[in-house]
């Protein structure tokens, strides 16, 4: 399947866009992108001590950890940037649908009806993956470095490296979901088929294992499943819209 869809002959001034046209496409996409951020960064930031105390600190109250800020101005500076962050986090939507509207003009106009729905989808994959992460994965990093060392050293925790550790296991969780969408965007301009994800599917397993173990921290067997499971079953629903569009890639 070609990205470029084919113009009729004659039509080429009036449907095809020039170079420049993408380029302006493209500049207003990332305005109304920073626009969505700012806006949703304002929010954050109104909501900042909620968002601080009651979501992002409950897994450190739930697993007993002594933090401490060591750096003058340091909250401030931490709070700034998990508005920000956080600001990213709710515009995912705003993100999303920009970045499907800029690919719009290589659509057929059969598929454009259909942006909502996959801008719907990516949102909803990046959000159960944050899910997936503050309630899972989290505890369990969280009660090993508790757990972990000698009685004779108190584990005290900067501030900084703590949310430093929960937004990267977050978004790295956010990013991991989204191979249901990638899959789907890669069978639809005819990279990805089923038949090469089928063929790879025990090196992807193995990968998996082994990426499921570097992300749970210790050697705790049933957390490395608990990690694993998703991804594989992940992998499975990717291999399945891979089939479903490239059937409809074949019969166009």
């Amino acid at each position: 399947m070609k990205l470029f869809k084919s113009k009729p002959a004659g039509n080429d001034d009036k449907d095809e866009m020039s170079f420049l046209e993408h380029l302006e496409e493209l500049r207003w996409r990332l305005i109304y992108t920073v626009i969505g951020l700012v806006a949703a960064t304002i929010i954050a930031w109104i909501f900042i001590d909620i968002l601080v105390e009651q979501i992002l600190l409950l897994p450190a109250r739930k697993a007993e950890l002594n933090l401490q800020n060591l750096r003058p101005f340091g909250q401030l500076f931490l709070f700034f940037e998990i508005a920000l962050i956080a600001g990213f986090v709710i515009s995912i939507p705003n993100l999303f649908f920009q970045l499907w509207k800029f690919i719009g003009p290589a659509l057929k106009e059969s598929e454009k009806k259909y942006i909502v729905w996959i801008v719907f989808f990516s949102t909803l994959c990046f959000m159960s993956g944050i899910a997936f992460a503050y309630f899972i994965m989290l505890p369990l990093t969280l009660k090993f470095a508790v757990q972990f060392g000698t009685d004779q050293i108190a584990n005290n925790f900067a501030i900084n490296e703590y949310f430093s550790i929960i937004i990267s296991v977050m978004l790295a969780a956010a990013i991991i979901f989204e191979l249901p969408m990638l899959s789907f965007f890669l069978s639809k301009i005819g990279i990805l088929s089923p038949q090469i994800m089928r063929k790879y599917r025990r090196h992807s397993i193995i990968v998996i294992l082994v990426f499921a173990a570097i992300l749970t921290p210790g050697t705790d067997p049933v957390a490395q499943v608990l990690l694993a499971i998703p991804l594989v079953i992940l992998y499975e629903i990717s291999i399945f819209i891979s089939k479903i569009f490239s059937k409809k890639i074949d019969q166009e």
